[in-house]
């Protein structure tokens, strides 16, 4: 019999998990693949809502605004769900544990991978939804768009393997990571121009990798967009690098414990 190299044990662990959760995410409950179109649909309608209470903005240079929101929440969402639902993975495939082939890594991956795929979907699903409707949202420059839209999965994975560590031995955590979590939604620009911000808060909303993530997928779909000065892609990707290579080094380091916990 051939033995498997280290690589064919990974990419069967990865498949065999793969499948395991994606048939819990979507035939988990009745409502699984409804959920998954209605999530940002629910979103776009309540901001919308709130809009025409507030008062309408009157103009966003270079973009129509429901196409804009659309990009700015189907990428909050990108990040957000990445990052939630993979650092609940270890506690929740716990019994996997009792074969040698599956690290608490792998959990964790696989299901920032099917968030990142499902997401995808949902987001092409609504991009031809709102053409249909006679929105233009078809992105400028697909590449790119293609590009930061990875970067938005790669960050929101990046914190879903740390904070993986911390709830698995401090599970309290989960609730105060929940709490520092929610204020992004509207500190990333998902609702509220950038643009329409007083300047002396601009400096500070800029170290909000986020924001520099979602400003960089408008301007990728939006031809002549025209956002702040200091957005730049880089800096997410220095983010999601550094958090990425902290969060490896915390997984082989407790591997054990995250194991035994």
């Amino acid at each position: 019999m051939q033995l498997r190299s280290p690589w064919q044990v990974a990419l069967h662990v990865w498949h065999a998990l793969f499948m395991r959760e994606a048939t819990a995410r979507i035939s988990g409950d009745r409502f699984g693949w409804t959920w998954l179109l209605l999530e940002p649909i629910a979103h776009l309608v309540i901001l919308i809502s709130l809009r025409q209470l507030m008062g309408r903005i009157k103009m966003i240079p270079g973009a129509d605004f429901i196409p804009w929101l659309i990009v700015g929440i189907v990428g909050f969402l990108m990040f957000r769900n990445a990052m939630n639902r993979s650092m609940n993975a270890i506690a929740a495939n716990r019994a996997l544990f009792a074969y040698r082939q599956v690290h608490p890594f792998d959990t964790v991956l696989i299901r920032a991978v099917l968030e990142g795929v499902l997401k995808s979907i949902v987001f092409m699903l609504m991009i031809f939804g709102a053409s249909f409707l006679g929105h233009e949202i078809m992105p400028a420059n697909a590449i790119q768009a293609g590009w930061v839209w990875l970067n938005l999965w790669l960050l929101g994975f990046a914190f879903g393997l740390l904070f993986s560590v911390a709830i698995t031995l401090v599970q309290e955590l989960a609730k105060i990571i929940g709490m520092i979590t929610f204020p992004l939604y509207f500190l990333s620009g998902v609702i509220i121009p950038i643009q329409l911000k007083p300047h002396y808060l601009r400096e500070y909303l800029l170290y909000n990798p986020v924001l520099h993530g979602l400003e960089s997928l408008r301007l990728a779909f939006f031809e002549h967009y025209r956002t702040i000065d200091g957005i730049n892609l880089l800096y997410l990707q220095y983010w999601s690098i550094s958090i990425l290579l902290l969060s490896l080094m915390l997984h082989i380091r407790l591997k054990t414990r995250l194991m035994a916990q």
